[in-house]
């Protein structure tokens, strides 16, 4: 009498594609966890009442003829791009502050997956924050408009991808700090003295001068907020974006795939 043993057959490759979570899926679980924790919901509102403070203060103090749309527009980019990259940092390194990386991992085993949906997640984050912007701009233009100010809404396209370019840029280069350190108040603390320190020792140390045009992120990314932005610009944008986003990203994103998650 023999015995015949049979082997499960290995699933098909199309079915275990079916159930891996699709991009579009872990990006809205990522979207979710902004909210969900109290320091992220809180940076968002922060975020919206800077912009709003911001144009309530042309409102009250700017002469007339200064608050017109793309005067109420630009001003607030800088203060909500200060606060982005704290968003982008909180994404990515509450994963190992609350201790939820070893259940994140184990629902996707592909960690690369999980960081895709963060940076997708902090990127629409950022992109949200320029329409914020432009919504605010827009009732300060009508409450200028209907209180004797220029009221003006005359408005260069450029300035609008400009914008965006400028807060997704920051709030990448906050993603890529989390992933290089993964931990929270350092990283944040981090990513808020080095380019101090660096743009000072630019400024203070004369052989630094001409370096620092091309790798301190507050010169390099100043001309975005002007419509016209040359080549030259450009390139030094992107040399400098090179040094304080491409690098740290794709450093931290080797540590977190590499790190075990206790």
């Amino acid at each position: 009498m023999t015995t015949v043993t049979t082997t499960p057959e290995a699933a098909p490759a199309h079915r275990r594609a079916e159930q891996r979570p699709p991009l579009a899926r872990l990006t809205a679980v990522e979207l979710r966890k902004l909210v969900d924790t109290r320091a992220g919901r809180w940076l968002l509102i922060t975020i919206g009442l800077v912009s709003a403070v911001i144009v309530t203060l042309q409102l009250v103090y700017a002469p007339d003829d200064e608050q017109t749309f793309a005067n109420f527009f630009t001003p607030s980019l800088v203060p909500v791009g200060f606060l982005l990259p704290v968003l982008g940092i909180l994404s990515i390194t509450s994963e190992w502050s609350q201790r939820t990386a070893l259940t994140t991992f184990a629902l996707v085993p592909r960690r690369e997956r999980v960081i895709a949906a963060k940076l997708v997640a902090v990127v629409l984050a950022a992109l949200a924050s320029v329409l914020t912007s432009l919504a605010v701009a827009a009732v300060g233009t009508l409450v200028s408009s209907a209180t004797g100010g220029a009221g003006s809404w005359q408005f260069d396209r450029m300035l609008l991808v400009h914008a965006a370019v400028f807060q997704v840029a920051t709030v990448l280069i906050g993603a890529g700090f989390g992933l290089l350190l993964l931990h929270s108040p350092l990283a944040i603390v981090v990513y808020l003295v080095l380019p101090i320190v660096w743009s000072v020792l630019g400024e203070l140390v004369r052989p630094l001068h001409r370096v620092a045009g091309w790798l301190d992120t507050n010169l390099t990314m100043e001309p975005l907020f002007t419509a016209e932005v040359t080549a030259g610009q450009w390139r030094r944008l992107a040399v400098s974006l090179l040094v304080w986003l491409v690098v740290p990203l794709v450093a931290g994103l080797v540590r977190t795939l590499r790190r075990e998650v206790t």
